[in-house]
């Protein structure tokens, strides 16, 4: 639309300023023809007499010739003499000037002739004159009409191409909409009436998001069988090296611990490769924050931690809640084991405030020395040994809002503590 106003406009300047020049060269043109005729009726009037005097034998047929100031003027100018129209009545041409004005300083219109007399050594001019006003007003009528009909003209061929555009996207559009839905979980594929045009963009697009939802369900199925499948297995190598001698136990006792976290992380990230933000995901943060700190209450009672929730009750995240309770869950739990009495949970602006917003998990803890904040990240990274855990719930936590486009921040908050800040999507404005 922006090409086409442009170019449309380019042509309608070029339009203003060449037309009303033609215009006014044709309508000159055909006015000095008619003059031309006037100039050869008045050369035949011309005559001399014996004696040398140069005199104008007769009328010419334009009555307007005869009528004091009607715009229509001639002149007979020799050596000697100058006649003029009685229509100057007491005025003259001045021939000298470039413009050459009437009797009432209206702008005329002229045209000249020399012509040679058989007593007269010397031409005779004449000229004929005429008002140019009216033509001037003719122009200006003709020039207006014109530049309204091309400016209609061009608003109408805007029109029609916006119409064309609109109509042209329109499945574009519809696309959009659809997938959209898919967005928010309304449908599973594409399921428009299409052009064909993109019906192969829309078989391809359907194909791939059926088959998604397979591996989707397949990688979590498989996650799912492969953790009760392991929980046996290791409960009774558990069981068995608790019987087993000190020295058997030492050797035994971390290559089991070493198992349980590899299949604890392959697992999450089992979980993890059937995430995206394509599909319906919507959680509310307010609830499950409070859910887990019911949990940790109970769990960590005895540490007589506080959770302040400052979440808005109505502030949604396009996450899947189990993703957000892994995600968050890791970092509160650990501030459940490291926070002296209180952990905060507030949100903070994003560079990207339309599509992304930041839940920052701040305890009164010792906090991580500033070299350390990033070795945390890694996979089985522990700063505490004496503390149960794998060391693998700040990975997964950071893995999972990546997979979501955001990400997890570690830094010193303002009560001194662990202040860990997670990037994950809202859900898009209708």
């Amino acid at each position: 639309m922006v090409a086409a106003s442009l170019w449309l406009t380019t042509i309608v300047a070029i339009a203003a300023l060449t037309v009303p020049n033609l215009i006014d060269h044709y309508l000159s043109s055909e006015q000095s023809k008619q003059l031309t005729v006037y100039l050869d009726e008045l050369t035949s009037l011309v005559d001399q007499k014996g004696t040398g005097e140069v005199f104008v034998d007769g009328s010419l047929a334009e009555p307007r010739f005869n009528q004091p100031y009607s715009g229509f003027y001639w002149s007979v100018t020799t050596k000697d003499n100058t006649l003029r129209s009685r229509s100057l009545w007491d005025k003259r041409l001045d021939l000298s000037d470039d413009d050459i004005e009437g009797p009432r300083e209206e702008p005329l219109l002229i045209v000249t002739r020399e012509i040679y007399l058989p007593e007269d050594d010397s031409a005779a001019t004449l000229v004929i004159a005429i008002d140019k006003r009216p033509l001037l007003k003719t122009l200006v009528t003709l020039t207006g009409g014109f530049m309204v009909l091309l400016i209609l003209m061009a608003l109408g061929i805007l029109g029609l191409i916006w119409l064309q555009i609109y109509w042209s996207f329109r499945p574009l559009k519809q696309m959009q909409n659809d997938l959209k839905s898919i967005h928010e979980g309304q449908c599973e594929s594409l399921k428009g009436d299409y052009p064909k045009e993109l019906s192969s963009v829309i078989s391809d697009l359907n194909a791939l998001f059926f088959h998604y939802q397979e591996l989707l369900s397949r990688a979590r199925n498989h996650a799912g069988n492969l953790s009760h499948a392991l929980k046996t297995p290791l409960a009774i190598l558990n069981n068995e090296a608790v019987l087993l001698n000190d020295d058997a136990q030492k050797k035994m006792g971390p290559a089991i611990k070493q198992l349980q976290q590899h299949i604890d992380y392959h697992l999450g990230r089992a979980r993890m490769a059937g995430s995206s933000n394509i599909f319906a995901a919507r959680v509310t943060p307010s609830q499950r924050v409070d859910a887990i700190s019911t949990a940790m209450d109970k769990v960590y009672a005895e540490n007589g931690i506080v959770l302040v929730n400052e979440l808005d009750s109505d502030l949604e995240l396009a996450i899947e809640s189990q993703d957000l309770d892994e995600i968050v869950g890791n970092i509160i739990e650990n501030g459940y084991k490291w926070a002296q009495s209180l952990i905060r949970v507030y949100t903070e602006p994003t560079t990207d405030p339309a599509s992304f917003i930041t839940l920052v998990i701040e305890d009164d803890g010792h906090g991580i020395a500033d070299e350390k904040l990033e070795s945390v990240l890694e996979r089985g990274k522990r700063l505490d040994e004496s503390t149960p855990g794998s060391g693998l719930g700040l990975n997964i936590a950071h893995e999972l809002a990546h997979s979501y486009r955001g990400g997890l921040q570690l830094s010193t908050g303002k009560l001194g503590g662990l202040k860990a800040s997670i990037t994950l999507p809202i859900p898009r404005i209708k």
